[in-house]
């Protein structure tokens, strides 16, 4: 390995960068489901793309990417919201874009793709040094070198 390739500055650096750009779209996605299609309209495309219980499912799906983005840019339960997030987007890959092929001017996965690889990879590698989790688990840490001392 390189130097450059077993550095935990540049590591911690490429998570804030990836959590910054994917939690952002996340959530902006979340938000115009509540706000520019509603979600109403969005329950009611999502009936139409085939999803079950659409009228159930959009607003867990727009509160997920709405509240899962803002976690992300903070790196709060990174983990968790990353996998939840992930799932999303394969759920999307399937219902609504694969038949679409590639291209999103056609209505096709590149973007979701990416979306969920993103998330995948959070989920996969953690939050990085920067991030609320690190308050936390370093809280934790702490505290059981303290019992077990």
């Amino acid at each position: 390995m390189t130097a450059l390739e077993n550095n935990p500055r540049l590591l911690a650096s490429a998570q804030i960068v990836l959590r910054l750009a994917i939690g952002f779209l996340f959530a902006a996605h979340g938000w115009q489901k509540f706000s520019q299609f509603t979600l109403e309209g969005t329950a009611a495309s999502f009936a139409q793309m085939g999803v079950p219980a659409a009228s159930i499912v959009a607003p867990v799906i727009a509160t997920l990417e709405l509240v899962g983005g803002i976690a992300l840019i903070l790196g709060l339960a990174t983990r968790i919201f990353g996998a939840l997030l992930a799932l999303d987007m394969v759920g999307a890959i399937v219902t609504a874009h694969a038949q679409a092929g590639v291209f999103v001017a056609d209505g096709g996965f590149e973007l979701v793709l990416a979306l969920g690889a993103g998330a995948a990879a959070l989920a996969l590698m953690g939050p990085g040094s920067w991030a609320l989790d690190r308050l936390f688990v370093g809280r934790k840490s702490a505290l059981r070198e303290s019992i077990n001392a």
